[in-house]
């Protein structure tokens, strides 16, 4: 015969457990994505000028060794290795025309999001939108709300109503005032206490998942890879990586005073 109430005192008890395993591994995600950050932030702070000076090097080198042999071949790769020190595009030519006064661009927006760039058909929306628009808004109004939850959902709808009438989307409108009409969405009958405790036990579950994706994700990462290797001395690491590109600077200076003489 089975017994209601133990059956609840199991699922509040795994609920418990779950939610103390999902907490800790919540820490080690974060603890680990913020470290992933600052590493990657110091690693370009520190090291991107010696990085920068490697680059330099490899290309004062090619163009010394262009210059020696006269070899086509040589010119080709003395002209790619100057290309990768020459300086990046400012922002303003990197998103010219993508950027305006109000920030992104439409068009901009539409590249980003996959939706297509419509623009309006006229200045003034048809005499339908507007009857429309003036209708719906007379109904949805948020100051005609009685509480706080009905006046949230008429300012989402309301911010739908301008956006369909600002494309003169008569269509669109139709639609929204059929759905007024047809009011809100019934309240859902309330689960019972085991119900919630199983809802619960499957929002644990996705939440989970959602974190194990961002692990994975870190750890796959060039950052996180590299993290991986010392695991309990990061900066020592970052060190290490900063020793090892001084020593490749030095021999670089080295075989470039041997070319030029």
């Amino acid at each position: 015969m089975m017994n209601p109430e133990a059956d609840t005192s199991r699922l509040e008890k795994a609920v418990r457990t779950a939610e103390t395993a999902l907490i800790e591994f919540e820490i080690a995600v974060e603890t680990f994505r913020v470290e992933v950050e600052n590493f990657s932030r110091l690693h370009h702070q520190r090291l991107g000028p010696v990085y920068a000076r490697l680059d330099e090097l490899e290309a004062q080198i090619a163009e010394a060794v262009a210059a020696r042999s006269g070899d086509a071949e040589d010119l080709r790769r003395a002209r790619e290795a100057r290309a990768l020190v020459q300086p990046l595009p400012g922002v303003e030519q990197l998103f010219n025309g993508w950027l305006d006064s109000e920030g992104l661009s439409p068009e901009a927006q539409a590249m980003l999001t996959e939706k297509p760039v419509r623009p309006p058909r006229r200045v003034r929306p048809s005499d339908e939108a507007r009857k429309a628009f003036r209708e719906l808004v007379r109904k949805a109004h948020p100051d005609l709300a009685r509480d706080e939850g009905e006046r949230l959902r008429r300012e989402e709808f309301i911010v739908r109503v301008n956006a369909a009438y600002a494309d003169g989307d008569e269509a669109l409108l139709r639609e929204l005032a059929a759905e007024w009409a047809a009011g809100p969405p019934p309240e859902p009958r309330p689960l019972d206490v085991a119900e919630e405790l199983y809802a619960r036990l499957e929002w644990l579950a996705r939440r989970k998942e959602m974190l194990s994706e961002l692990a994975a994700e870190l750890e796959g990462s060039a950052i996180g890879s590299m993290l991986r290797m010392a695991p309990d001395d990061p900066d020592g690491l970052l060190e290490e990586i900063a020793e090892g590109l001084r020593a490749q600077v030095a021999e670089r200076e080295a075989h470039l005073r041997e070319l030029v003489g």
